[in-house]
């Protein structure tokens, strides 16, 4: 895996995602991924320690109430929830963090990614999934384009 397309593809092609941070209000980023992953099929699990039911479905408070072995994680959250997200990870033996990166400053945290790393996580520092996701919108392809442009997109960072 080289590429951001390749560790996208990597991410994806799996089935059991968890979303931190989704909200009580649809609006947000999260939910909009978690809704967009949830309709193309994929087992998806909301996680938000403030409130137990997203989209009509049950949220769970941290990585390690999810019910299944998660594939992989979407980290729409602060840089710092997000190194604690990355801890549970390493606990919980969840080999995939993806880190939002929309239009604003997103989710990365440098620790995390470093702690990632030292853990054999795959870890994508950046970018959002549904720039990925076919049938990408037109919304996101532009953003991708945008961010391929300006230099805004990340390279994926292996476990090493």
């Amino acid at each position: 895996m080289n590429t951001l397309q390749q560790a996208a593809a990597d991410f994806l092609a799996q089935r059991r995602i968890a979303v931190a941070g989704v909200s009580r209000n649809p609006a947000e980023a999260a939910n909009a991924i978690y809704r967009r992953l949830r309709d193309a099929g994929y087992e998806v699990y909301p996680v938000n320690p403030s409130t137990v039911e997203v989209e009509g479905d049950p949220c769970y408070a941290d990585l390690a109430a999810v019910p299944v072995r998660l594939d992989g994680v979407v980290a729409v959250t602060s840089p710092a929830a997000t190194a604690v997200i990355a801890e549970e990870c390493v606990e919980l033996g969840i080999p995939r963090l993806w880190m939002h990166r929309g239009i604003g400053p997103g989710s990365v945290s440098e620790s995390a990614v470093a702690r990632c790393r030292a853990h054999g996580i795959a870890v994508i520092p950046g970018a959002c999934p549904m720039m990925f996701l076919d049938p990408v919108d037109v919304g996101h392809r532009c953003i991708r384009a945008v961010s391929r442009l300006t230099g805004r997109l990340p390279e994926p960072v292996l476990a090493g």
